[in-house]
């Protein structure tokens, strides 16, 4: 039977005589092509790097998915030097990078929540670079203690209360509840048994921490008896969890922090609040009111709160525990406060994140409230910019509108709230507006932005201002791109 040449396999002969003329690793690292690949990326990594390329050309030759002639080529020293170089430089490459936030998401949990002020970030960058203070007391000359940097900030700004602050907001629940009811039962509504993201639920923390979950009521509606019928001896808490990224409504009935309060003195059991979105100021002028200060939950009785540190209050990862100082201690000494420590970069952060509170400059400093306060009118004159300057460069003009609409909040805070803004709507000229999205997602930096209705929509609510050049920069490209792609042509019928 002939074979026809389009459809020649190389043989199992032709296939091992190919890889017979593979180089050996030595003298491959050894050769001119290799010598600036091994500079750069270091001996040790430039050889476990090209035994994979060899591998990977072994296998793709014995498969039979290169001819002879291809193999030959691609075990040159010179294509092995590139392929090495390559592999190297997309393993090595800055992560996570840098991303233009322009989907109008303000604390986008996938996108690191909170960007940090600048004070924030020379106070964390600070104490990366050198040796602090953090555990040692200068005045004696001995150890102290890392809230000592935090303590007096908190302080002032929750009057009369301690604090402790862990690396996380799921850790301090979850050290709050092993302090005060491990082997005890703590009381739940079933309308807070959140899933707080990444599949992590709070029965789940719950369970971790020792304590058992005594659910009360309905996912609907909860009444004040049903937490009471639910005390007893076995009782450590009663915990209230913030619903994070969802709202009942319709036939719903809830207990107050007041009520609930109330009912955890006469029980003589503490009353937990998470109150998730760490919101320190009143957002209610911005039209966000479904967020109360965390002063404001403890005003209302609760003996602990406890919040995020990348929500609402603008800062680094980190979760707060305010309240009662006896509780507070007690929760500072179980061993788990220990492991779910801050480190010292947090410790810096937190704390520059805080004075801006204390000097009243929170919302000129704070990224997060700075983005939140933007009105529609300053977020218009950006987009107007920006728009500008992509149809100067790209004649695409026709292609770009301005239009209403709104932002959101993000990570679990204010689900019910939003922001009314002025979205950049871009046409893709092909129509294909997923496709543009995805060229600005895989240009550098990368640009995230929403496909609705078949526009991408930019939202510069959540563009750093020092962002906005860029941003017109790498949508005049996808759009170029895209202009320049070939266009099938149409038959006619």
């Amino acid at each position: 039977m002939v074979q026809k040449p389009g459809n020649h396999r190389p043989t199992a002969s032709s296939r091992r005589d190919a890889l017979r003329g593979l180089p050996a690793v030595g003298a491959a690292l050894a050769s001119r092509p290799f010598s600036p690949v091994v500079r750069r990326h270091g001996a040790p990594l430039a050889t476990a790097l090209l035994r994979e390329s060899l591998a990977d050309l072994r296998a793709d030759a014995a498969a039979g998915r290169l001819s002879r002639a291809e193999v030959r080529r691609r075990a040159t020293t010179a294509h092995l030097a590139r392929d090495v170089d390559g592999r190297a430089n997309a393993l090595l490459a800055p992560a996570p990078r840098v991303v233009v936030n322009a989907t109008g998401v303000v604390i986008h949990t996938n996108l690191g929540r909170a960007p940090l002020s600048g004070a924030a970030a020379a106070a964390l960058a600070a104490s990366a670079r050198c040796y602090v203070d953090l555990e040692y007391d200068l005045s004696r000359g001995r150890r102290g203690s890392r809230m000592t940097h935090i303590e007096p900030l908190v302080e002032r700004m929750f009057p009369g209360c301690a604090a402790l602050v862990v690396n996380n907001n799921a850790a301090a629940i979850m050290v709050c509840l092993r302090a005060l009811a491990r082997g005890r039962e703590v009381i739940l509504s079933r309308g807070e048994l959140v899933e707080i993201g990444d599949s992590f639920r709070v029965p789940e923390i719950l369970s971790a921490s020792g304590a058992r979950l005594r659910e009360v009521g309905t996912t609907n509606r909860t009444r004040l008896a049903d937490y009471e019928a639910a005390l007893s001896s076995r009782t450590g808490s009663i915990l209230k969890v913030h619903t994070s990224n969802f709202r009942i409504v319709g036939y719903t009935q809830a207990t107050s922090v007041e009520q609930l309060a109330g009912l955890a003195r006469r029980a003589g059991v503490p009353l937990v609040v998470d109150w998730g979105s760490g919101d320190l100021v009143d957002l209610g002028p911005l039209g966000i009111h479904d967020e109360l200060p965390a002063k404001t939950i403890l005003d209302h009785g609760a003996d602990l709160v406890t919040f995020s540190g990348d929500k609402l209050l603008g800062g680094p990862q980190a979760g707060f525990v305010v309240g009662r100082r006896e509780l507070v201690e007690k929760i500072r000494r179980d061993p788990l406060a220990r492991v779910c420590r801050p480190d010292r970069m947090l410790v810096g952060a937190v704390r520059a994140t805080l004075a801006s509170y204390l000097t009243g400059r929170a919302f000129e400093e704070v990224p997060t409230l700075r983005m939140l306060a933007l009105e529609p009118g300053e977020i218009d004159r950006r987009a107007r910019r920006v728009e500008r300057e992509v149809a100067r460069a790209t004649g695409a003009g026709r292609l770009l509108a301005r239009v209403d609409g709104v932002s959101r909040t993000g990570g679990g805070s204010s689900p019910a709230g939003e922001r009314p803004t002025r979205l950049l709507a871009v046409e893709a000229p092909d129509g294909d507006a997923a496709g543009l999205e995805r060229r600005l997602r895989d240009g550098d930096p990368p640009v995230v932005a929403r496909v609705k209705d078949g526009r991408l929509l930019l939202d510069l609510r959540t563009v750093l201002p020092e962002q906005d050049a860029v941003l017109a920069a790498r949508l005049a490209a996808a759009l170029g791109a895209e202009r320049s792609r070939p266009r099938a042509r149409r038959v006619r019928r």
